[in-house]
Order: C-alpha cells, then structure tokens, then sequence
C-alpha cells in the first residue's frame, strides 16, 4: 500500500486529471474561443465615411470550433446571424487544420481520462508493473497536456496565419467586405491553456511522490546488565 503522502498527492493529480478533461469538454463545446471587431470596408467606402461616421459601420463577430455569431453594421443598423462551423462553412477555413484541432482536443480528453485511472490506481495500490506506476501516470499527462498544446498552437495558427476571423467574417458575403479591426481569445481559449497547465502540475505531484524523505529515528539508549541485576 501508498503511503499516505503518496496517496494524498495521486488523490490530487487525480482530481487535476478530472477537471483537466471536464476543461476541455466545455471548451470544445462553447462558441466563444475569438471575438473581434469588424469593420464593413464596402459599406465604409460607399459613403466616404470618417472618424466618428466609422462607428456605423464596425461590427463584431464570435466564434469557436462549431459554431458563432456576428453583428453585421453597414450603415442601416445592426442585423444579428449566428453560423455554424460544419458542414458548409470548413470549406472556406482550412479544412486540414481546423480538424486537427478538434481531433488533438478529442485526443486530450481521451489521455485525460487514462491519466485519471492511473491516478486513481496509485492512489490505491502501488503496481507491480512499473508501466502502471508513476512512469505511467507521468507519460499520460505527459500526452494530455501536448496535446492540448498542439490544439492551443493550431487554433493560433490559424488565427494569426489563415486569417481564421476575416475568412469567418466574409463568409457567403457577396456585397459586403468585411476587415477585422480588433482580435481577442476569449475564456475558452485560456480554459484550453488551463488544462494544459494543469497537466504539468500533474507532472510536478507525480515527482514529488517519488521523492523519498528521510526517516527520522529516535536513539535508543543501551541498556548495561550487571552481574547483580542477573541474580535479582
């Protein structure tokens, strides 16, 4: 059996394993990993507008991997739509990556729950097979929390390279051409972040369990038996 710092540690990066997969689930499941501002450039030029006439025309825009909304103004007010990801509009993202995305995030919260077994074994029993101890636990976060990093640095990526937002903006747009004025990752994106950080926590309770402390021991005092002390 553990001893009961093992445990304790194994029962906490247990814990961070659960919510680390909970962190994802939500994430994934939420349109609110981007939002911006944009501005309606056609609507913009068609009447010259400067300065303080450019508020009509600067919209905003959400999104995250499945679905997201936006706020047209082109100088009539603003007009509301909401939009989903799949099937129609992944044509005009790259298609490649923004699975990707998806399939590191469903990877995660596949290493996520094998990384919370693992936990919950160690807590328990100590393994007699070494692959099943803390080597184990610790290559399982270990996947976990790259691969949501590889999610993270895609989804990026894809912001920053492919003009994820712009190409979102202008999608089944056939007058109108919006520009992006402003970008925010927004909790979703940071949840992602979180789970992966808490991963390497994972990782740093794991060493310390390993850790062995040295055992305090009391000295005992010789006992000196006499000749005297035998015959009473």
């Amino acid at each position: 059996m553990p001893g009961c710092f093992k445990k304790t540690l194994f029962a906490l990066a247990s814990l961070i394993s659960f919510a680390s997969f909970i962190l994802i689930v939500v994430a994934m499941g939420t349109p609110k990993w981007m939002t911006g501002k944009i501005l309606c450039k056609t609507g913009a030029d068609l009447v010259n507008a400067t300065d303080p006439e450019l508020v009509k025309f600067i919209g905003e825009i959400y999104y995250g991997l499945f679905r997201g909304g936006k706020i047209r103004q082109c100088g009539l007010g603003g007009r509301r739509s909401k939009f989903t990801i799949f099937p129609h509009m992944v044509k005009k993202l790259n298609t490649g990556l923004h699975v990707m995305i998806i399939m590191f995030l469903c990877v995660a919260i596949l290493f996520s729950l094998v990384s919370f077994g693992f936990c919950i074994l160690n807590a328990i029993k100590v393994p007699y097979r070494a692959i099943n101890g803390p080597a184990g636990a610790c290559l399982w976060n270990f996947f976990a929390g790259g691969f949501v990093v590889l999610a993270v640095t895609s989804f990026m990526a894809a912001v920053k390279f492919h003009h994820l937002t712009e190409r979102i903006a202008n999608f089944r747009e056939n007058i109108f051409q919006f520009v992006v004025l402003e970008e925010r990752f927004e909790d979703c994106f940071w949840i992602c972040v979180a789970s992966a950080t808490a991963h390497a926590v994972n990782l740093l309770l794991i060493a310390i369990s390993g850790i062995h402390f040295p055992q305090i021991k009391t000295k005992t005092e010789e006992v000196n038996v006499t000749a005297e002390d035998i015959m009473y």
